[in-house]
């Protein structure tokens, strides 16, 4: 799951299709502030910009090309922020 500012969509989509990852269910106008200092996504007056998130199921191998994709797409901007949440998916159908 990758949780990023509206700002960063389009480096987002662009950074699935160049790790090859098609497969992705996205979520606009998500709501909420970062863990470390991050300012409240909330599309309010006083806090205007919002958040969307992407999920995508992927292999094992490309777990860490993605996440330093992501990590490198963070430090591009760490003011409008990017983040990256893993978990192992048992079964799909």
């Amino acid at each position: 799951m990758i949780v990023f500012n509206q700002a960063n969509t389009e480096r987002v989509e662009y950074l699935l299709d160049m790790l090859n990852i098609r497969g992705f269910t996205f979520f606009e106008q998500v709501q909420g502030r970062g863990t470390n200092g991050g300012e409240p996504r909330r599309g309010t007056h006083a806090w205007p910009e919002m958040n969307s998130c992407v999920i995508t199921v992927v292999d094992d191998e490309q777990v860490e090309p993605l996440l330093e994709a992501v990590k490198k797409l963070d430090m591009r901007n760490e003011e409008v922020g990017v983040r990256a949440f893993v978990w192992n998916i048992e079964t799909t159908i």
